[in-house]
């Protein structure tokens, strides 16, 4: 089968013939129709990541497909069901095997496109959002790189929640995509101060930052008293420092959040949140934005989407 494979250490990521796997204790093997791209991808073929396996492995951390076959001992999903699995990786090939009790049925009116492009974005807002920030209706939540893959859902969650929001974006073109999801507020990262426009509108309560570097020095210092401030990633390639002794003077909280470590000890808090948002997907009060679809073989120009932050939401690869 073909898969974006890493053989060993020394290699770089790229479009291989490997054997297709078969499904050992506790998995199933899936025939892949669709998967998500992530930030998080870069990082591993960087070994920055961290999770990143030892090689040889397939990129690709959340996928949506076919049952084909299960291993010894699994007695589920059937095969011949759709569902999507969050594998962590091996997603970027024809077939791919996972621990079946990652796999979720999908609603049948749910496209594979949509389903790859959903757990991982959408999970980690609403995780953020509301099982750590617990935000509530009424406050100000600004989000920073509000176009991009998190980005996007935390404006969309960030609105289904009640939050007045403020969407923080480069260029016209991805904040009127921000405006669409339905921010309340603009501001262009590459014109406008950003701690000098929060303060304007009130200051921030939650702030939601994917980003990193000046964008967070920048909104940390727009926060009204007792906000929340959830570190999601560093897109900026900076991971900020945080003085603690500001933190007191506002009585200020830091949030971290890793989605995936709650499959480790917590694994209740996603299959709860998925729930919930499964429902608002078939209730309409949500669509994944995907701004590119692209085969297996175009993987590498996924890849550079993410890269150069040239995406909107999304990119998913077909195989």
């Amino acid at each position: 089968m073909r898969a974006f494979h890493i053989p060993d250490s020394s290699a770089t990521g790229a479009l291989r013939q490997i054997d297709r796997p078969a499904p050992g204790p506790g998995q199933l093997c899936l025939r892949i129709e669709a998967c998500g791209l992530n930030f998080a991808d870069l990082l591993m073929l960087k070994r920055q990541y961290q999770d990143t396996p030892e090689p040889p492995y397939t990129l690709g951390m959340e996928v949506a497909g076919t049952v084909d076959t299960l291993g010894p001992g699994v007695e589920g999903p059937a095969p011949g069901t759709r569902v999507a699995v969050f594998g962590g990786h091996g997603g970027l090939a024809e077939w791919g095997c996972f621990d079946a009790a990652r796999a979720v049925p999908l609603p049948d009116d749910m496209p594979a496109t949509d389903a790859a492009a959903f757990q991982i974005a959408y999970g980690t807002s609403h995780v953020a959002l509301d099982h750590r920030a617990r935000m509530l209706p009424g406050e100000t939540l600004l989000v920073l790189g509000a176009a991009g893959g998190v980005g996007l859902t935390a404006v969309e969650i960030g609105k289904l929640m009640g939050a007045t929001v403020i969407a923080c974006a480069r260029g016209k073109d991805k904040l009127a995509v921000a405006e669409r999801a339905g921010a309340d507020h603009l501001i262009d990262a590459a014109h406008q101060d950003i701690r000098t426009e929060v303060l304007a509108l009130g200051g921030a309560d939650v702030v939601y930052d994917p980003v990193g570097g000046e964008q967070w020095q920048a909104a940390f210092r727009a926060c009204n008293p007792e906000a929340r401030l959830l570190p999601i990633g560093f897109a900026s390639g900076e991971v900020p420092q945080i003085p603690a002794n500001h933190l007191l003077v506002k009585n200020l909280s830091v949030l971290g959040l890793y989605w995936g470590g709650y499959l480790k000890f917590r694994p209740e808090v996603l299959t709860d949140s998925l729930r919930t948002l499964l429902g608002w997907y078939q209730q309409g009060r949500i669509k994944p934005h995907v701004s590119h679809i692209l085969p297996l073989e175009r993987t590498e120009e996924g890849l550079t989407l993410l890269r150069e932050r040239r995406a909107t939401g999304k990119v998913v690869i077909t195989p």
